[in-house]
């Protein structure tokens, strides 16, 4: 995966916008507000991503690319090496599993005015 596809993945999701709110080199994706993903632009190493702490404990022992999110509460983040051998088809569905945990739990205002047809 590359940081293009990344990025369009992220930003092609209802309501998300990018921000820079730590440094000029970490990418924030949000959604009403609230992060779902982030990485560095320059290094493009690894992303990080919300996930359910059940599920990201079951992601960080069946894979060795996936551990506990730097510099984030590992219980509700994962940080995934992007560079591992793993599809990038399973990237994205975590990238949608992170926005859908945060989109599920806006509240239903916030939530309809995100919906597009």
């Amino acid at each position: 995966m590359n940081i293009e596809d990344f990025r369009n993945h992220c930003l092609s999701k209802n309501g998300v916008t990018e921000e820079f709110p730590f440094d000029e080199t970490t990418i924030v994706f949000k959604v009403a507000g609230k992060m779902f993903a982030l990485t560095n632009i320059d290094l493009f190493e690894s992303i990080s991503l919300k996930c359910d702490p059940e599920k990201a404990l079951e992601l960080r022992e069946k894979y060795a690319c996936v551990r506990g999110g730097y510099h984030l509460n590992k219980k509700h983040w994962n940080t995934i090496d992007v560079n591992a051998d793993m599809e990038d088809n399973e990237i994205l569905n975590w990238i949608d599993h992170s926005y859908q945990l945060v989109f599920d739990k806006l509240p239903k205002r916030v939530k309809d005015t995100l919906i597009t047809d």
